[in-house]
C-alpha cells in the first residue's frame, strides 16, 4: 500500500524544514511514504528547499492559483502516482507528522473513506473564544448539512483513500475543507475524526486576512455547496418562508374586510400576494434546479469514469520525472492498455 503525503506551499521557505523532517518515512500498514510538494507560485527558495530535502515529486504552478485549486491538482498527480492513500498537511508545520499514522489507520482497517486530524480547538492556547466560538458553530453546520458528524469540519489535517480521492470533484476557489466533507455525506462516504494535536505557532494564516473575512468566505462556500447540492431543499424553504410570510398580511386584509373595514388595508393585499408570487418562483427555481443538479450527478459519473480510464492507462513511472511547470507543453506520452 501506498502513501503519499501531499503539501501545498505558497512561499514557504522558512517552515518547510521542519515540516519535511518531521513526517515518518515508515507507517503500520503502509509499504511505500512519499511526499509530494504542490509550489503555488512561490516567490521564494520553496522548490529548492524541497528538492534539498529529497521530495518525491514536486508539481508547481505557474501563478498563484489559490488553495482549493493547489489541493485538487495534488490530489490529480497523486493519484497519477498511484496512491492508494492521500494525506494532506500544511506547510508552516503547523500539524504533527507523527499523527499521519493516526490518520491512515481507519483507511488502513477498511473503517474509513475519509479521516479527518480534530484538532480539539478548544484546547489550542493562540485561538481566541471568538474563533473557537465560530470554529464550533461551522463544525456544526456542516455537520448537519452533510449528515455525520465532524468536530473540525475546516482542518486541513486529512487522510483520503484512492476511491473518495477519485470521487472528489473541487469546484470552491476558496477553500476544499467545506466542499470535501459535504460531497463525502453526499455521496455516503464513511467519515471518521481522530483527535491530533498541533505545533506552536509559527505564522499568521495566509487564508484569510482576518476573522469576519473568513466567516464570511466560509459561509458564501457553504451556502454555494448547499444550493449546488440540495437545490429542490434549498429553493423550497425558501419559497416556505416567502409564503408564510405573504399569508399573514393577506390574512389581514381578510379579517378587516370581513369585519366592513376592507377598502383601507388594499395594501397589505398587494403585500401578501407579491410574497406569495415571489414563493411560487422560488419552487419553480428549485424544481428547475434540482433537474440541472441532476444533470450535474451524471455529469460526476462521467468524469469519474473518464478518470479511472486515465489513471488506468497511466501507469507511474519507477522513477519519477520532474513535472512541467503549469503552461509549458508536456512530453508525449505512449498509453498502453493494462492486459
Amino acid at each position: 500500500m501506498k502513501l503519499i503525503i501531499q503539501i501545498p506551499c505558497l512561499n514557504e521557505e522558512e517552515t518547510l524544514p521542519q515540516t519535511l523532517v518531521d513526517l515518518p518515512r515508515q507507517i503500520p500498514g503502509i509499504d511505500k511514504v512519499e511526499i509530494l510538494i504542490i509550489d503555488d507560485g512561490s516567490s521564494d527558495r520553496t522548490v529548492e528547499v524541497a528538492r534539498r530535502f529529497g521530495v518525491h515529486h514536486i508539481v508547481r504552478n505557474g501563478t498563484n492559483r489559490g488553495l482549493a485549486r493547489s489541493f485538487s491538482r495534488g490530489i490529480e498527480e497523486a493519484l497519477r502516482q498511484g496512491a492508494d492513500i492521500i494525506v494532506n498537511t500544511d506547510g508552516d508545520n503547523q500539524y504533527r507528522g507523527a499523527d499521519i499514522a493516526k490518520l491512515v489507520a481507519p483507511i488502513v482497517a477498511g473503517e474509513a473513506d475519509i479521516v479527518i486530524g480534530d484538532r480539539q480547538t478548544q484546547a489550542i492556547a493562540h485561538f481566541s473564544r471568538g474563533k473557537k466560538l465560530l470554529q464550533r458553530l461551522g463544525s456544526y453546520a456542516v455537520s448537519t448539512l452533510a449528515g455525520t458528524r465532524v468536530p473540525d469540519a475546516v482542518s486541513g489535517f486529512r487522510a483520503i483513500s484512492r476511491e473518495a480521492a477519485i470521487k472528489t470533484n473541487i469546484v470552491s476557489p476558496f477553500s476544499y475543507t467545506i466542499e470535501t466533507v459535504l460531497q463525502a455525506g453526499r455521496r455516503k462516504m464513511t467519515i471518521r475524526s481522530v483527535p491530533v494535536a498541533t505545533n506552536a505557532k509559527t505564522r499568521e494564516s495566509r487564508l484569510f486576512t482576518n476573522i469576519p473575512n473568513f466567516v464570511t468566505r466560509q459561509l458564501k462556500t457553504l451556502l454555494q455547496m448547499y444550493v449546488m447540492y440540495s437545490p429542490l431543499r434549498a429553493f423550497s424553504s425558501l419559497g416556505l418562508v416567502l409564503a408564510l410570510v405573504g399569508i399573514a398580511p393577506i390574512l389581514r386584509f381578510v379579517w378587516f374586510y370581513a369585519t366592513g373595514d376592507g377598502s383601507g388595508h388594499l395594501q397589505s393585499l398587494v403585500l401578501g400576494g407579491v410574497l406569495c408570487v415571489m414563493a411560487f418562483i422560488a419552487f419553480t427555481a428549485g424544481l428547475l434546479a434540482d433537474v440541472v443538479s441532476r444533470n450535474r450527478q451524471l455529469l460526476e459519473l462521467t468524469l469519474e469514469k473518464v478518470r479511472r480510464l486515465e489513471l488506468a492507462l497511466d501507469e507511474p513511472d519507477s522513477e519519477p520525472a520532474p513535472l512541467p511547470e503549469e503552461g509549458d507543453t508536456p512530453p508525449p506520452v505512449a498509453l498502453r492498455a493494462k492486459g
